[in-house]
């Protein structure tokens, strides 16, 4: 990306914080925060397994067009337009949920704010680029990243704390999705060229985008029905089951050391193995959804394996197309999104027709079948690097 040297940087720490907040509240909060406050909407407007992961489907394919979008922007030097994209969807959306009275309208909610991470990662890649020093950049990446985690154990203070108001903590979603949006918008360099990329053919991703979408699918269940299976199934209270939620958020940090485990030991086993924790996580959850301990394992165990399936991603991305390596992570992105909806939609049928934990089943078993796809190779370690960077953002569901 084209700029000039005086709209560089000097203190990457200066768009880090920012960055980092506005990923906690898109991603943590206003993302992944209608799985953790499903307990509360079931009680609210009697909501249905099924209806449940209908809404949860929808929201994912939504920040798959809103990625999609951003992307267009930030590669026509509009990342600034991205960035409020990101964060007026979340704000909107969480504004939307903290004001509903119907179901049309929750879904409606969620739908939009869902859609803000989608956004919000193209937009800061892009604010990354033209801000922070080339040198500095990897670091600052990963550290914008972290916010999937940081946004995931506040969502959990947040229920451990006040479990029944989530009409007033969505509606601090939507402010907090504002300022740290502000904030953020405030502290970057915005670049004035577009960029230039090599195209990411498809037919060359078909391996790592079959393995995305089948684990983005097995992925769904601890997603979106996790916390209620916990406090259904597992009758683990409020309190309990959010503090739990930090856990998962928590071990979502290892994650992001997936492409140190490429380096040792290559493609096929590093997807194999992350694959095989996260299928046996999803297990353990269904098996023992009521013991405090045994949850705690399964998400922590999940948490972990969810991102560095995300960051060996990239890394097998990469590898296929070294050339278009940031054009192949976004459609592996987009795939592994498609997977969690149809996932969702799916598992949610599942649940209504036998019960949650069968679905949890078939859900491991989606995951497994994703193992076969896994080849050999070591990529390159810059290439290790690059997916080891972004491999928090993934929490995205990428």
């Amino acid at each position: 990306m084209k700029r000039s040297l005086q709209q560089t940087e000097t203190r990457p720490a200066a768009l880090v914080v920012p960055g980092l907040a506005v990923i906690a509240v898109t991603y943590g909060l206003a993302r992944y925060g209608f799985g953790l406050y499903l307990p509360q909407f079931r009680g609210a407007f009697g909501l249905s397994p099924g209806t449940a992961g209908a809404i949860a489907a929808a929201s994912y394919l939504a920040y798959c067009l809103a990625a999609y979008i951003a992307q267009r922007l930030a590669g026509r030097a509009r990342g600034r337009t991205a960035l409020w994209l990101a964060g007026g969807t979340a704000a909107l959306g969480s504004l939307l949920v903290a004001a509903a009275w119907s179901v049309p309208v929750l879904a409606a909610g969620a739908l939009l704010a869902g859609s803000g991470a989608g956004a919000a990662s193209p937009a800061l890649v892009a604010a990354v680029a033209s801000t922070v020093r080339p040198e500095a950049q990897p670091r600052a990446q990963a550290l914008v990243n972290s916010g999937t985690g940081v946004g995931v154990v506040v969502g959990g203070l947040l229920v451990l704390a006040v479990p029944d108001a989530w009409r007033a903590a969505w509606a601090g979603f939507a402010v907090v999705a504002v300022l740290t949006t502000a904030w953020a918008d405030r502290h970057s360099r915005w670049a004035t060229a577009a960029e230039t990329h090599p195209e990411a053919p498809l037919r060359d991703l078909v391996r790592p985008l079959v393995a995305a979408v089948l684990a983005g699918a097995g992925c769904a269940a601890v997603w979106t029905f996790g916390r209620d299976l916990m406090t259904v199934a597992g009758g683990l209270p409020d309190g309990t089951t959010g503090l739990l939620w930090c856990v998962l958020g928590g071990a979502g940090l290892i994650g992001g050391l997936s492409g140190d485990l490429v380096l040792r030991v290559g493609l096929r086993r590093a997807w194999s193995s992350t694959a095989g924790l996260a299928a046996a996580a999803t297990l353990l959850l269904a098996a023992l959804p009521g013991r405090p301990a045994a949850v705690a394992l399964a998400l922590a165990g999940f948490g972990a394996a969810f991102v560095a399936l995300s960051g060996v991603l990239i890394v097998w991305g990469g590898h296929r197309l070294p050339a278009a390596a940031p054009q192949a992570a976004a459609v592996l992105f987009i795939g592994l999104t498609v997977g969690q909806a149809a996932g969702a939609l799916v598992l949610g049928a599942v649940a209504d027709a036998t019960s949650t934990r069968m679905a949890f089943g078939v859900a491991a078993a989606l995951v497994l079948a994703a193992v076969p796809a896994a080849e050999r190779g070591t990529p390159p370690s810059g290439t290790v690097q690059a997916g080891s960077a972004r491999a928090g953002r993934a929490q995205a569901g990428s």
